[in-house]
């Protein structure tokens, strides 16, 4: 009979695979460690979760991982302990720890390719390459770049900050000059900037809940503390936003993504848009706006920016992205704020990256002004409208009333909630066992107790016939279908 099962494990983030996948690579390295031994008991999934900060599914979830690969045994009204046939490996110093993966798929010759669904990605291969490439050609050759003129300005080349100025004006109603915009490696540096431009370390930022990781791993690294608001089915909740602010004095900021709100992709509706804008200007609060995909809108006119809204003395930070316009490699994205806050801004992205990519700036700029970036945009959102399509109604067809979702108005994604007594953690832990990587809710939670148990599923990245595999994978992978 194994030991009382108390074990003090550190659980190591890992970004790169789900939690319940971590915790079993982590129970995988204490047993070859020798730390836990053939016969061991182990917590239960109640104590385990409680000592670990994790949502209970989670643990269940990495153990019936374990339990599938032979490392652990469930036995009924005594708990799960390791393997009793495994071999009793005394610890050895300075021993190397080879990292076991987790036996998932069975490859062969003919078995399919596993299927990663994207939180929102959109398909490279639809972008324009072929004059992406003679756009970056051209970049390369020309005087400006070949001439020894020293470094570029920390904005971003004028070109295509210029370039950007029209393309905002036309397209998101924003009036905008060239002076008024920094081009970032993408808006996952556009976050950082305008945390650490705007809120000091220990200061607090409040956040959509649930809402978006990497941003708050921006925000924390900028010396941020994070506060989530809750969010419904009109998204932000502004009156609980102000009630954090009556008991946090350091609130300094609010991040909203109000045109398709990540991950649950509902539009910020206008009663709550000039509510927002009056509560951060009565309290001082700076508005980051993260209009991560703009472009896409399929059912009526795209809503426009808060920052189009705001008066000239309350601070919005608006932060976009050309990335989800063409592929996630293509690192660019752009920030435009007040002149006081745009200069601290270009100030700290001097510190840590001196210049942009100027090649690739000039290449964009071209895009922009020949109307290329447009027509793919027109072209990209015919194809995604009609992959949200077929995606929404294989889910009606094979899914049933075990989900539940709102076909979304825009962006990338469509946001699967499940219905009552069903668990993400552990249908995501079945669906990777048979080739398929989604993301539960729980990825999307500030805390584990407020996990959502739904999916965030992005659709743009795949074919209708890669998109029929996802849902089928679904349906066969669902929590106690057989």
């Amino acid at each position: 009979m194994g030991k009382r099962g108390d074990i003090s494990i550190e659980l190591t983030e890992d970004g790169g695979q789900p939690v319940f996948l971590n915790l079993a690579t982590t129970l995988i390295r204490e047993i070859e460690r020798g730390r836990l031994k053939p016969g061991d008991a182990l917590p239960g999934t109640r104590t385990m979760a409680r000592n670990l900060g994790l949502h209970r599914n989670t643990v269940d979830a990495a153990y019936q991982e374990l339990t599938m690969q032979g490392w652990l045994v469930s036995e009924p009204s005594r708990g799960t302990f390791v393997a009793r046939d495994l071999p009793d490996i005394a610890p050895t110093r300075g021993r190397r720890r080879n990292r076991v993966p987790a036996k998932t798929v069975e490859t062969g010759k003919n078995a399919p390719p596993p299927l990663r669904v994207s939180d929102g990605a959109p398909d490279s291969r639809l972008m324009p390459r072929a004059e992406l490439a003679r756009a970056f050609r051209r970049a390369l050759s020309a005087p400006a770049f070949l001439s020894d003129g020293g470094y570029g300005d920390p904005r971003g080349a004028l070109t295509l900050r210029t370039a950007l100025a029209d393309y905002l004006g036309v397209e998101r109603g924003l009036t905008v000059s060239p002076a008024d915009l920094l081009v970032t490696r993408g808006s996952q540096m556009g976050l950082f900037l305008a945390a650490s431009a705007i809120i000091e370390p220990g200061e607090a930022i409040a956040v959509e809940q649930p809402g978006y990781p990497l941003a708050w791993a921006a925000f924390r690294a900028a010396g941020a503390k994070v506060v989530g608001v809750p969010t419904d089915a009109q998204g932000i909740d502004v009156t609980g936003l102000e009630r954090i602010a009556d008991r946090e004095p350091s609130l300094k900021a609010v991040y909203v993504t109000p045109h398709h709100q990540y991950p649950t992709t509902v539009t910020l509706g206008a009663g709550r848009r000039l509510k927002l804008l009056d509560v951060a200007r009565r309290r001082g609060l700076t508005i980051v706006e993260d209009d991560y995909d703009h472009e896409y809108r399929f059912d009526g006119r795209p809503v426009l920016p808060l920052a189009g809204r705001a008066e000239a003395e309350l601070p919005v930070i608006y932060v976009g992205s050309l990335s989800k316009l063409l592929a996630p490699a293509v690192r660019a994205g752009y920030v435009t704020a007040r002149p006081d806050l745009l200069a601290r801004m270009a100030y700290r992205r001097e510190a840590i990256d001196r210049q942009g990519d100027l090649p690739l700036e000039q290449a964009l700029a071209s895009l922009i002004e020949d109307g290329t970036l447009r027509r793919h945009a027109r072209k990209a959102r015919r194809i995604y409208q009609s992959r949200r399509d077929h995606l929404a109604g294989e889910l009606i067809d094979r899914l049933g009333d075990d989900v539940t979702f709102d076909v979304p108005a825009g962006g990338l994604a469509i946001w699967l909630r499940l219905r009552a007594g069903l668990s993400a953690e552990t249908w995501a832990a079945n669906a990777h066992r048979s080739g398929l990587a989604v993301t539960p809710g729980l990825q999307f939670a500030l805390d584990a107790a407020s996990a959502p148990e739904a999916f965030r599923i992005g659709y743009a990245s795949l074919d209708e016939k890669e998109l029929t595999r996802l849902v089928g994978l679904f349906a066969r992978t669902r929590p106690g279908s057989r």
